[in-house]
């Protein structure tokens, strides 16, 4: 690719002389500018992951989907972004950060563009398989950029911490950017808004110094275990509710996806250089912050979904109204971020993660009041629980488990934990979708999926509150 290769343009006052007979200094980039390049890449990965639920119904509507098809276009995108997330930052290191990230974005533009011009259902949720797996791509690379070009920690870290922000603001806001796009003009430029995006990503990449490559090995059996565990879990679950779960196809697909697991871990356990040192497990720390972050991914998207799905289908509400609706809880999101990792200063990890984690059983359990005749300001309010716990709770997990993985392993339990906060999300939109398949069941199914919520958040939280002050006091090493 040219923004690979050729030499970077600068002006000539910014030009370094070059000695004849002396080999040319090496390319610098601009923090700005690479800073710039990782928000990009952020934003627009987190922002698909929620603006596309507000389309839904349109989406259906015009391509004549059932729920199972809708399910997929969420589910499609968070599968493979889950799945491709573990080795994608071993690949990253394989052919350089500065690559990777142009691999991704480029695959990402073009599957947004198939996305946006997709016929049929088909081509629609084949092109959001390949823009999640594209995604996972830029992840760990957008980091790596970040982390190769800020040599001072505290530029660093503040570097990283706007560009988590610029996640948390795209989560936030998907939904409403969703239901503007697809009210005022389509369904489909919910998709065509990432190729601007994309465009200009491509554009500041030409202005980066190239990456350095490292030896990494990739484990390409690891990696199709993976894709094959989860699509197939994700199929049962999607088809169970659809089919029925004693169907020979859901059978299947769940014995594939256990055969599937077994396989990885039984790899991992004896591989030089696994894709997921299982050692990693060992740390209870580490297996409550991934079961919270699984739990909190599949209520915070679990319930956006199914609040999408009832502002339009069940209260025939407008695709910008449904958008609208979100905006309360969306607004305090970020605020709540940075209160949270206070928190975690002066109390401990597992105070904002046990809180948070509550909080949003609270607003949960609330959501049992909501029915069809409910005014709409209700159910809009007990969202802002369920945002605010959220976002109290993960940066505070995120730092637990960082802080109990040895510093050369970070970046494998980052990626955990991002993959088992996807499979959350990629879960529960499965599960509660086919719960509220059936329209003259949508109440019992909305119900049951806020009840479910509500048992896994107080089991974690319990959990979290019961074990992570013991443990954060204990002498054990880290994992």
């Amino acid at each position: 690719m040219a923004i690979l290769t050729r030499s970077a343009r600068t002006d000539r006052s910014d030009r370094t002389p070059v000695v004849p007979g002396e080999p040319a200094p090496p390319r610098t980039s601009s923090p700005t500018t690479v800073l710039a390049a990782a928000l990009l890449a952020f934003f627009v990965i987190s922002l698909d992951g929620s603006v596309v639920n507000v389309a839904l119904p349109a989406i259906s509507h015009d391509l004549r989907g059932s729920m199972a098809d809708l399910q997929w276009i969420v589910d499609g995108y968070t599968l493979m972004f889950a799945a491709f997330m573990l080795s994608a930052g071993t690949f990253s290191d394989r052919i350089g950060a500065s690559r990777a990230y142009a691999w991704g974005l480029a695959a990402f533009t073009v599957a947004s563009l198939a996305c946006g011009v997709a016929p049929n259902l088909g081509t629609l949720i084949g092109a959001r398989m390949v823009q999640g797996g594209a995604a996972a791509l830029m992840v760990p690379a957008s980091l790596a950029l970040i982390r190769q070009t800020y040599s001072d920690p505290g530029k660093r870290a503040r570097a990283i911490a706007i560009w988590t922000a610029a996640g948390s603001v795209a989560v936030a806001f998907g939904p409403v950017i969703g239901g503007m796009l697809t009210s005022g003009l389509s369904w489909r430029a919910v998709f065509y808004l990432n190729l601007p995006v994309g465009a200009i990503g491509l554009a500041l990449l030409t202005r980066i110094a190239p990456s350095a490559r490292r030896a990494a090995p990739v484990d390409l059996f690891g990696q199709l275990s993976v894709v094959a565990s989860l699509a197939g879990l994700t199929y049962a679950v999607i088809e169970g509710g659809r089919a029925g779960w004693s169907s020979p196809d859901v059978l299947g697909t769940l014995a594939l996806s256990a055969v599937a697991t077994v396989a990885f871990v039984l790899t991992q356990s004896r591989r030089e250089h696994p894709m997921v040192p299982l050692s990693i497990f060992k740390s209870r720390t580490v297996v409550v912050c991934l079961a919270a972050g699984f739990t909190i991914n599949a209520v915070f998207y679990g319930a956006i979904f199914l609040l999408g799905m009832y502002f339009q289908q069940v209260r025939g509400a407008s695709p910008i109204s449904t958008g609208a609706m979100f905006i309360p809880m969306c607004a305090l999101i970020s605020v709540v971020n940075m209160a949270g990792v206070k928190l975690a200063a002066r109390k401990g990890a597992w105070v904002p993660m046990a809180i948070g984690q509550v909080v949003m059983a609270a607003g949960a359990l609330l959501m049992l009041t909501v029915t069809s005749s409910t005014s709409y300001l209700i159910p809009v309010l007990l969202l802002v629980p369920i945002g605010l716990g959220g976002g109290l709770a993960v940066p505070s997990l995120t730092a637990a488990i960082l802080e109990n993985i040895d510093g050369e392993r970070a970046g494998t339990a980052a990626a955990v934990l991002n993959t088992f906060r996807q499979v959350g999300s990629c879960i529960a939109v499965a599960a509660f979708g086919a719960l509220i398949a059936n329209p003259a069941h949508f109440q019992h199914g909305f119900d049951t999926s806020f009840v479910i919520s509500v048992v896994m958040l107080l089991t974690t939280a319990s959990v979290t509150a019961m074990l992570l002050p013991r443990l954060s006091k204990s002498t054990g090493g880290k994992a």
